[in-house]
């Protein structure tokens, strides 16, 4: 033994010698995170001295356990009762074991020499910080996970019953969302054993945000797109990204709502998909996935206000601004069984008339009246905007009469 190395020391004088210098060993661990821990350094002041409370706590919890080793597992839980709740979420678990990491270190080069036992010590307790460190995340963890599926089921029952208040913004905001973007809502049945994480995998892959809904049988995805994201690749349609998720899906119809600008009008596109969800089974041969609007006609059969709407502001009303010719020789087309010489006939046109009409047809609305499917959509907003023209010729002349 040298000169310079401290005589050993019995249990007794190195608890009191301990107690008397913990105040040297907190302000030169404090000092050495700001030298090694760059995260520590740009912490605000605040959240600096809740840090340096943590290691303060660490080192007067380390005499108290080394003057009675058994009651290791409350004092190490009572190192971080000394953080405040936001500390938890603004210090990572990586964070926190490098602060035990460095308040160890420090420890032992005050400590070194002074007791053989001291050192193993350290490190047994060190280990034992360590654990509880861990159990303190994942409780957290744990119940933020709780929170948030709360807060996502309340999210998407404020979606689907389209009743948004101020507060859903905020919500929103919490759960994460990152898409900036459109926004589409899926519905279809929830399988046996559903697996919310493969879903959300399968969304982070695909570069889509998802908020996940279960309602007994029925499984609801409202499916957000970061218009932001930096990517050379053209971004998937939301028809490609229910293609992608639809295996997670139980069996049965798969229907896609409308596309809508932002999250907080996703309450559109689920009121459409949810519509055409209940009347997808009278479509025989119905794709999986469909779109919503193109179970128009059957929703609006089934008495869809917002289907009829749809039909009528996006078929009936464009064709009528443009040419009553159009209208006539659709209805004369549809009428005849989609035979070109019987409306060429009818309208005393030539059968060439009848095809440029036609495409002048597809050209303004989008649907081709040549296809089956098509043209029951055609036929159906042809008759919802007759009524709706009739109903209103009939409100004008009963105002115009003399009372």
């Amino acid at each position: 033994m040298t000169d310079d190395t401290p005589a050993p020391m019995d249990k007794a004088t190195t608890l009191a010698w301990l107690r008397r210098i913990s105040g040297d060993i907190a302000t030169a661990t404090l000092r050495r995170l700001d030298e090694a821990l760059p995260w520590y350094a740009e912490m605000p002041p605040a959240r600096r001295s809740a840090v340096g409370l943590v290691a303060q706590a660490g080192i007067t919890s380390f005499i108290e356990w080394y003057e009675n080793p058994d009651s290791t597992p409350t004092i190490a839980a009572d190192i971080f009762a000394a953080a405040p709740r936001e500390l938890l979420r603004s210090v990572s678990l990586q964070q926190t074991l490098q602060l035990v990491r460095i308040t160890v270190d420090v420890t032992e080069e005050k400590v070194v020499g002074r007791a053989d036992h001291l050192r193993e010590a350290i490190l047994l307790y060190s280990r034992e910080v360590a654990f509880t460190a861990a159990d303190v995340y994942a409780r957290a963890a744990e119940s933020r996970g709780l929170w948030d599926a709360r807060l996502e089921a309340l999210v998407v029952d404020t979606i689907l019953s389209g009743e948004a208040d101020t507060e859903l913004p905020s919500r929103i905001a919490a759960l994460g969302w990152h898409g900036h973007g459109e926004v589409s809502v899926l519905v279809g049945t929830t399988p046996a054993g559903f697996d919310v994480d493969q879903v959300r995998r399968r969304a982070r892959k695909l570069g889509v945000d998802v908020l996940i809904g279960v309602h007994g049988s029925r499984l609801v995805l409202v499916v957000g797109r970061d218009e932001d994201r930096e990517s050379d690749a053209a971004p998937l349609s939301f028809l490609e990204i229910a293609e992608r998720i639809e295996p997670f899906f139980g069996s049965g119809h798969l229907v896609l709502g409308p596309t809508v600008p932002a999250l907080v009008d996703a309450s559109r596109s689920a009121r459409a998909a949810l519509a055409g969800f209940a009347v997808a089974a009278s479509w025989r041969s119905a794709p999986r996935p469909v779109e919503a609007d193109d179970l128009l006609p059957e929703r609006a059969l089934a008495g869809d206000a917002l289907a009829k709407q749809t039909l009528v502001e996006r078929i009936y009303r464009p064709l009528e601004g443009h040419s009553t010719d159009l209208v006539t020789t659709l209805w004369a087309y549809l009428d005849n069984g989609r035979s070109l010489e019987a409306t060429a006939r009818e309208l005393f046109v030539h059968p060439n008339t009848v095809r440029y009409r036609l495409k002048k047809v597809s050209d303004v609305i989008g649907w081709d009246a040549t296809g089956p499917r098509e043209a029951l959509i055609l036929q159906t907003a042809l008759i919802l905007g007759s009524i709706g023209t009739s109903e209103m010729a009939r409100k004008r002349s009963v105002a115009r009469r003399p009372r």
